[in-house]
């Protein structure tokens, strides 16, 4: 006997029908024969190494995404996406997330804003993530504003500091070579490890030949194998956001690094956005990088973690040896 149609019948066979096609998707979904998922990072062990008495995961939280400042080249809205995206509360996660992962350290510059979320991570969440801050203050010969902000960092329980690269590029330039070992000093001073940052190559060089006694150095290292690279009539400096590049020369810095017997975080791997990280990782790591500093929003975390320990795990033969 055929049965008539009403509302009620076919809202109701929709709503069976439904969830059979749920429960299809979910059992073929946990299907025995397919291959399980990877291992989460922090089973899989994400590997450490040293910087002073620091134990620092080989991957670093980069701080810019969490100061909103994206690298976005000519794409301006991407800045107030990010802005809209991190809000304080997806900032908080994002530590979290990040040492869910096995990731023990972010690396950012001072903004007082992103800083005092760190601090709230810590006091509120109970949050253990070390903090490796470059200060911005001026470096000047008296060095009284630069070393306030390093106090004041301390203070806080920053566990490292570095020159921020902007500046170190600047008075290497200048030859104020002097200037760049005072502001290492100063953070010695205060009985954290105390790094040198630079997108120029000829930081890291002119330390290492004046006998800078930095502890580690952040040195910019990407390959120029993407789309919107820049060609070599279009390298004009150590960095440029038009066309976007941050390390000029990847094969000198290979090469040079080579001969550096300190601790080498690479940043800017993934050329702000330009390679993926399962390529960028993977180069970091091979040609010497000892650890590498990426940004990563919160969904990204767990799986450039996973990524992060296998390129390590199969650089067995690196170019340059460990260094800690």
């Amino acid at each position: 006997m055929k049965r008539e149609m009403t509302r009620r019948s076919f809202v109701k066979e929709s709503v069976l029908s439904s969830a059979a096609l749920a429960l299809a998707v979910n059992s073929r979904a946990e299907d025995p024969a397919k291959p399980a998922a990877p291992a989460p990072a922090e089973a899989a062990g994400l590997p450490k190494g040293r910087i002073g008495k620091l134990e620092v995961s080989r991957l670093i939280l980069g701080g810019n995404l969490l100061t909103h400042y994206t690298h976005s080249r000519d794409l301006k809205y991407v800045y107030a996406l990010a802005a809209h995206y991190n809000t304080d509360e997806k900032i908080l996660e994002t530590l979290a997330k990040a040492e869910a992962a096995g990731i023990n350290t972010v690396s950012m510059h001072n903004p007082e804003h992103p800083i005092s979320l760190l601090r709230r991570y810590r006091k509120e969440r109970g949050g253990k993530i070390q903090w490796i801050i470059c200060p911005t203050a001026p470096v000047e010969p008296d060095m009284t504003k630069y070393r306030q902000q390093v106090e004041d960092l301390v203070k806080d329980g920053c566990e490292a500091i570095y020159l921020w690269g902007v500046h170190a590029d600047s008075l290497v330039a200048q030859g104020k070579l002097d200037l760049v070992a005072k502001a290492v000093e100063v953070a010695k001073e205060f009985g954290v490890p105390s790094g040198v940052g630079g997108h120029s190559l000829e930081v890291v060089k002119a330390c290492e030949a004046q006998g800078v006694k930095a502890d580690f150095y952040i040195k910019t290292f990407h390959s120029h194998s993407y789309p919107t690279a820049p060609k070599p009539d279009q390298i004009k400096g150590p960095y440029n956001e038009f066309p976007g590049y941050w390390c000029s020369d990847p094969q000198a810095t290979m090469d040079f690094m080579k001969t550096v017997n300190k601790p080498w975080i690479a940043f800017k791997t993934m050329a702000a956005g330009a390679i993926p990280p399962s390529t960028a990782f993977r180069h970091a790591f091979m040609h010497g990088a000892d650890f590498v500093l990426a940004g990563m929003f919160d969904y990204e975390i767990a799986d450039d973690a996973r990524i992060a320990a296998d390129a390590i795990a199969r650089n067995k033969e690196r170019a340059r040896a460990w260094t800690c």
